[in-house]
């Protein structure tokens, strides 16, 4: 028996000491690829020697005695901290991210290549005017300086992710930050999908219930839109829920309800206490770690400039220069229209038009797939835009039978200047100047907001279509593509976009809200991202004459929900204070209790509280409850509150308040009813899913911020690493804005906010702050992988100075690159 244990227990060291030296190797092997930032590099491709000085939070200085040699620095810089990240982003650009994955990510692949934004990059490259192509190239040497370097001196493939997958990287090119830009626009559109949405809808209920489903912002109303059927005969109406093919941590094909969103915010020197202009951004996108944005600062000939950039661009594009700052919010602009193809019954390769069939643009694609055959993709284009299957975007459900869909949208240009226009918005030194540089940028649409140092203006930049009159849907729903009165006519000129200079209150913002009241073609959007968190910051603008940069960091992080406390009145109102006496533990007694916390809550959504996630939980079964019984399945598709749906409903606007009424019962339940039914529900949730006493409840538990690696967040062991989770304060409508995840398991996980803040005091201009937020590096072995998030958690910020002095102060390091000898 004594030699059985002794054996066992040499085995059981054995393999305790086999995985300790395989935890080294892989820690060694891993550790390689972190860079060494106090060091010198001879490279090739700069003309004279550049400093990277990296502050104590490992933000970069880049000096340089060209500006070429600056943006070859910030390649190098961006390389060397989220190589695999831009790597991840030009392949899912190329469509070409099945090479890695297998068939999980095939689908998405295939809809990259049918939309084809890498060759109309690469198009783009010539249109660039001659400063930023010179950008666009020195960049690109910089970037391949860092992958020759890792080469040549084996600094661990570059990135940890390099060993698990193809460790080869291509060098970089041009075409390739151009199509970053276009892949950001994929992640902040979803006007396809509320058009296909609509559609659906109107097969199954009236005008006027769409109308609630999917309100219009407040303003001018809305004359009816046609019966779908009519557009579209012949297609049947379903419930059936939407699909998603090119779905996952890895698609940028994002829900409807996580498209972009932002906030920014000026004020005049007048309404500015220490006598210069003001402003603050917080533009957000889906968390992820590492996040999209980049500090830096760069030493440009018009002047140094530092913000937050985008690893694979050469720009700075949100931050300030010590004359000029700028923001950008999404404009909501509908950039998008989805138009039905009819078939040449005699020759399906053909399409009509107004003027009779002609043949598709036909291309085909080879896919290849790692561990499975390569797949041939034939791409067909019309004179509209290009053909999605149906199997996309769920558009089979609203495709007539002989027909295809394609997609007209802004982004799918050859000539897009946007590059050009957001380097000349980064280099000028005026309002005017920042605005006449806009002119250029054609897509993804911004509101940019714009103050130098004695004026503030908004301006929305991106091409905004030229449409009829006449346009059947008013784009709002797919039509027919060879009618005429339904094709765009090209763009609108810039002076249609929408555009205020020095209001005469001397304030000025975006919360993605509804910025004009035109009537269409005019009219920019009929989808607008933000009708409540416009509400808050306008009653935070006005309770103060003059602002200062600390009331703009306030009202950033201000976290109260203008939505709680306009619709727990509403949906309470007979549920307050009533009901007999219960007993401890009843389902009776803990409704009264959650009512009592609502009832003296002030709709603060801190993380600390219960009262939010009472709150949250119960619209979030109160809105179930009230579409479940008419959409069946599709239901699912409502993912989010929509505030407005809910006040349509419980102020009975238009008839809505019969969507309290389940229609496969036989009595007529009122709103109290169902509101009542819905908090027992959110309640015995609550308690199915956290247990305990209400009031032991807390927000951030269910409120985490999943900043997730989009590889190797989901893998055992690898995503304790890899992944940053922390609770946060906030929600769906709060200036502080955490958008939840919306779907089961966990509903209210905080998935989109604020990956970048930034205010700027150009009565002080190095008094300016800023935070990303997870950090720097894109290294999980980095001390600077998430050191930056734990302070965006808790509200603060570092300072975002343009002083090489104080960068200098503190540096973790100091990179020289000098030129290669010849």
């Amino acid at each position: 028996m004594g030699t059985l244990f002794r054996w066992l227990l040499r085995l059981s060291l054995a393999g305790m000491a086999f995985i300790l030296i395989g935890l080294i190797a892989v820690y060694y092997l891993a550790s390689r690829s972190l860079p060494e930032y106090d060091a010198d590099h001879r490279v090739a491709g700069l003309s004279a020697p550049v400093e990277i000085v990296r502050d104590n939070n490992n933000v970069p200085h880049i000096f340089g005695d060209s500006d070429a040699d600056v943006f070859f620095g910030l390649g190098f810089a961006h390389a060397q901290d989220r190589l695999w990240q831009m790597t991840m982003m030009r392949r899912t650009a190329q469509g070409r991210l099945s090479e890695l994955f297998g068939e999980r990510t095939l689908k998405i692949d295939e809809l990259l290549r049918r939309l084809d934004i890498y060759r109309l990059a690469q198009d783009s490259v010539a249109v660039q005017d001659p400063d930023t192509r010179a950008a666009l190239e020195a960049y690109a040497r910089g970037v391949n300086a860092w992958i020759t370097t890792v080469n040549d001196q084996a600094k661990g493939r570059g990135a940890p992710e390099f060993f698990l997958f193809e460790p080869e990287v291509a060098y970089w090119q041009p075409a390739d930050s151009l199509a970053i830009i276009k892949l950001m626009g994929l992640r902040l559109s979803a006007h396809l999908e509320q058009e296909v949405l609509r559609a659906r809808l109107s097969l199954l209920l009236d005008e006027g219930r769409v109308r609630d489903l999917m309100p219009d912002a407040p303003g001018r109303g809305l004359i009816d839109l046609p019966d779908y059927a009519s557009l579209a005969p012949g297609v049947q109406p379903s419930t059936a829920p939407l699909t998603r093919l090119a779905a996952g941590p890895l698609s940028p094909f994002p829900r409807r309800a996580l498209a972009g969103a932002s906030n920014a915010w000026a004020a005049a020197p007048g309404r500015a206490a220490a006598g210069g202009t003001l402003l603050a951004n917080d533009p957000h996108m889906g968390f992820a770690a590492p996040g999209p944005w980049y500090l830096a600062r760069l030493d440009l000939s018009t002047g140094a400039v530092i913000g937050g950039t985008i690893p694979g661009m050469p720009l700075v594009l949100a931050g300030r220069s010590d004359r000029l700052g700028w923001a950008v919010t999404s404009s909501y602009l509908d950039d998008q229209d989805v138009f039905l193809e009819q078939l040449n019954p005699d020759n399906p390769e053909e399409y009509r038009t107004p003027d009779g069939f002609k043949p598709f643009e036909t291309r085909r694609t080879i896919i290849k797939v790692a561990d499975a055959a390569p797949v041939t993709v034939t791409l067909r284009w019309t004179e509209n835009g290009p053909v999605l299957p149906g199997t996309h975007y769920d558009l089979a459900s609203v495709t007539p039978p002989g027909h295809v869909s394609t997609l007209g949208w802004t982004i799918l240009s050859g000539a897009d200047t946007s590059m050009s226009a957001a380097l000349g918005i980064m280099r000028a030194q005026t309002v005017d100047a920042a605005i006449e540089a806009g002119r250029f940028f054609v897509a993804p649409s911004q509101n940019l907001t714009v103050v130098d140092q004695e004026r503030i203006a908004l301006q929305t930049i991106g091409a905004m279509p030229r449409r009829l009159a006449g346009h059947q849907s008013m784009g709002r729903m797919p039509v027919p593509g060879w009618r005429a009165e339904n094709r765009w006519q090209g763009r609108l000129n810039y002076a249609a976009n929408p555009r205020v200079i020095d209001p005469d209150s001397g304030i000025l913002g975006n919360t993605n809200n509804k910025l004009v009241d035109r009537p269409f073609p005019l009219h920019v959007s009929y989808h607008w991202g933000d009708t409540q968190r416009i509400q808050r910051w306008r009653r935070l603008m006005e309770s103060r004459k003059v602002h200062t940069r600390e009331s703009f960091i306030e009202a950033q992080l201000d976290t109260v929900s203008f939505t709680a406390r306009a619709l727990l009145p509403l949906i309470g109102r007979d549920l307050w204070f009533t009901g007999e006496p219960a007993p401890a533990g009843s389902p009776e007694r803990r409704r009264q209790q959650a009512l009592d916390l609502l009832a003296e809550w002030n709709g603060e959504m801190n993380e600390h509280l219960p009262e939010p996630l009472i709150y949250a939980a119960w619209l979030r079964r109160l809105q179930d409850r009230l579409i479940r019984d008419d959409l069946g399945p599709l239901a699912d598709e409502f993912t989010h509150v929509d505030p407005l749906f809910i006040e349509r409903v419980f102020r009975n606007v238009d008839g809505a308040s019969a969507w309290c009424d389940i229609r496969q019962s036989g009595p007529v339940e009122s709103c109290t009813e169902i509101a009542r039914r819905a908090l027992d529900e959110a309640l015995l949730w609550l308690d199915e899913t956290y247990g305990g006493q209400l009031q032991s409840l807390r927000w951030g538990e269910a409120h985490q911020a999943w900043h997730d690696h989009p590889v190797l967040g989901e893998t055992p062991f690898l995503k304790w690493v890899v992944n940053i989770r922390q609770p946060t304060s906030g929600g769906d409508n709060t200036l502080n804005r955490g958008l939840t995840r919306g779907s089961a398991p966990d509903p209210f996980t905080n998935v989109h906010g604020a990956g970048y803040r930034g205010v700027y005091d150009f009565a002080d201009p190095e008094s300016s702050v800023f935070i990303i937020a997870t950090g720097q590096s894109g290294h999980p072995l980095s001390r600077h992988y998430d050191d930056l998030g734990e302070l965006w958690r808790r509200g603060e910020y570092i300072p975002m100075t343009l002083d090489p002095d104080l960068a200098r102060a503190a540096a973790v390091g100091i990179t020289r690159l000098r030129p290669r000898r010849k």
